[in-house]
């Protein structure tokens, strides 16, 4: 059953609960990417993945960072949050880093947010809108997610490893 979430500006008091919900929402990612990848080449090229993305999230939340970031709330508590930038020279509006807490997850909360941000970049004149995911399944909820709120057209990426040692 969809919910339709309360989306407002992002609050510094805010940054904590992000951070939980984006750890809680890659921890699956990250898992699998330890599979995939196996123990040696995820050491050697994720280890940091989740730090690395938690100061990155850190990163986007700075006034100065040229990203707007949104929370979605359920009667008064952040459940989500998504990121976006706005490109005035080329028009192309991009979403960024973006979670949904997995108690969460399957109720809308993301298409919500997506749609939010497309709204909110149509509003700002540009002319389309940009979001990369992962090809594998652990990406599967926001593939459906993004093409539930539109975004159809793709262009398919491989990221490959190969161990040196």
């Amino acid at each position: 059953m969809d919910i339709t979430p309360t989306i407002r500006p992002v609050h510094a008091t805010d940054a904590p609960r992000l951070d939980q919900i984006r750890a809680l929402a890659f921890a699956p990612i990250f898992a699998s990417f330890r599979a995939m990848l196996g123990v040696h080449l995820f050491q050697l090229t994720q280890a940091n993945c989740d730090t690395d993305q938690s100061q990155y999230l850190t990163s986007i939340l700075l006034p100065d960072s040229g990203w707007e970031v949104y929370v979605a709330t359920v009667d008064g508590v952040v459940v989500g949050f998504v990121s976006l930038q706005l490109n005035p020279t080329t028009l192309v509006g991009e979403i960024g880093l973006n979670a949904v807490h997995p108690d969460w997850g399957g109720h809308g909360i993301g298409t919500a947010m997506y749609e939010f941000a497309t709204t909110r970049m149509r509003a700002a004149g540009m002319h389309a809108a940009v979001v990369s995911t992962g090809g594998d399944d652990s990406h599967a909820p926001a593939r459906r997610a993004y093409t539930k709120a539109g975004f159809t057209v793709g262009i398919p990426s491989v990221w490959l490893c190969q161990s040196l040692d």
